[in-house]
C-alpha cells in the first residue's frame, strides 16, 4: 500500500487508471469515510482517467496527528501529495467536508486544477456550535453513538432498504475513523466559511446536490455555482452521500463535465 510519509502523520493513498496522457483526477472523501466510498466512479472513470484518491488525516489507513486540524491543513494535505506524486495539474472533486476542501484548494491554489466538482457540500456547513456539541457528543461516547442518525442523514430510506450492502460498508468505515482524526475534522469544519470568497474561484467548477440532502441543500449547492466565476448546478436523486446513491447519473453527470470541450472565446 503506498503511503506519503509528512512532517506529523503519514498519508495512505491510491492510484487507479494505469499511467500514460491520460488526465489526473483527484477524489476527496466526506468525513468519515475512507476512499472506497468512490469504488463505484473508479470503476467507471478509470478509463479516461489516472484516479488518486486517499484516505483523510486520520480517516482510513492514514495516520492521525493531534487534533484540532484547520480547512489549511487539510488543503495542504493534498498539495503535499501532488507535489510528492509530481502532479503538476488535476481535476478534483469532492464530496462534503472533501468539497470545502475543494473549495479552499481553488482558492489558494487554483493554478493546480483544472476542473473541480464540488458534491454535496456547502461554503458554510453547520454552525461552530453545531460542530462543537458534535465534538463534545464523539469524545464522551465514540462514533458508534452517530450511526443510526448518520444513517438517516446520508441515505433515503428506500436506498437503505434496497443496498443494505453499500450502506453497510459506508458506515462500517465511518465507526472505524479514529475519534482524533474525526473531532479534528469537526474544528475544521467548524472554522470553515468561504461564503465571502467564492468570487475568487476560476476554474469551471459543477455543484452537484442530492435533492433529499439534509445536509448541504440543494440551495447551498446553487448558491456556490452562482458565486464562483464559472459554475453549474447539478440535482440528483438522494441525500448526502449522493455519488453512492445515484451513482449512474453521478457518473455520467461527472464524466460529461470533466470532458466537455471549452467554450469558444
Amino acid at each position: 500500500m503506498p503511503y506519503l510519509d509528512l512532517p506529523t502523520h503519514r498519508l495512505h493513498y491510491r492510484i487507479d487508471g494505469g499511467t500514460g496522457e491520460k488526465p489526473w483526477l483527484t477524489f476527496c472523501n466526506s468525513l468519515g469515510t475512507d476512499l472506497s466510498m468512490w469504488d463505484t466512479q473508479v470503476a467507471v472513470l478509470s478509463d479516461s482517467f489516472q484516479i488518486l484518491r486517499y484516505d483523510r488525516r486520520g480517516h482510513g489507513r492514514s495516520e492521525a496527528p493531534t487534533p484540532p486540524y484547520g480547512l489549511a491543513d487539510l488543503g495542504g494535505d493534498v498539495i503535499a501529495m501532488l507535489d510528492a506524486l509530481s502532479i503538476e495539474r488535476t481535476h478534483f472533486c469532492g464530496l462534503s467536508i472533501g468539497g470545502l476542501t475543494g473549495q479552499w484548494l481553488a482558492i489558494h491554489a487554483g493554478a493546480r486544477f483544472d476542473r473541480i466538482a464540488l458534491c454535496a457540500t456547502a461554503a458554510r456547513i453547520g454552525s461552530a456550535e453545531s460542530w462543537s456539541a458534535r465534538i463534545d457528543e464523539v469524545k464522551a461516547n465514540g462514533l458508534g453513538s452517530l450511526v443510526p442518525g448518520t444513517a438517516e442523514r446520508w441515505f433515503t430510506p428506500t436506498f437503505r432498504a434496497a443496498r443494505p450492502d453499500a450502506v453497510d460498508a459506508i458506515l462500517a468505515s465511518f465507526a472505524a475513523t479514529s475519534v482524533d482524526g474525526y473531532v479534528g475534522c469537526c474544528a475544521a469544519l467548524a472554522g470553515a466559511d468561504l461564503q465571502d470568497r467564492l468570487g475568487q474561484v476560476a476554474n469551471p467548477l459543477l455543484a452537484v446536490s442530492g435533492n433529499d440532502d439534509p445536509v448541504c441543500r440543494p440551495a447551498h449547492l446553487k448558491a456556490i455555482a452562482e458565486g464562483v466565476q464559472d459554475g453549474r448546478h447539478a440535482c440528483l436523486p438522494g441525500r448526502h452521500i449522493v455519488n453512492l446513491e445515484s451513482a449512474s447519473l453521478f457518473n455520467t453527470v461527472l464524466r460529461d463535465f470533466l470532458t466537455a470541450a471549452p467554450p469558444c472565446a
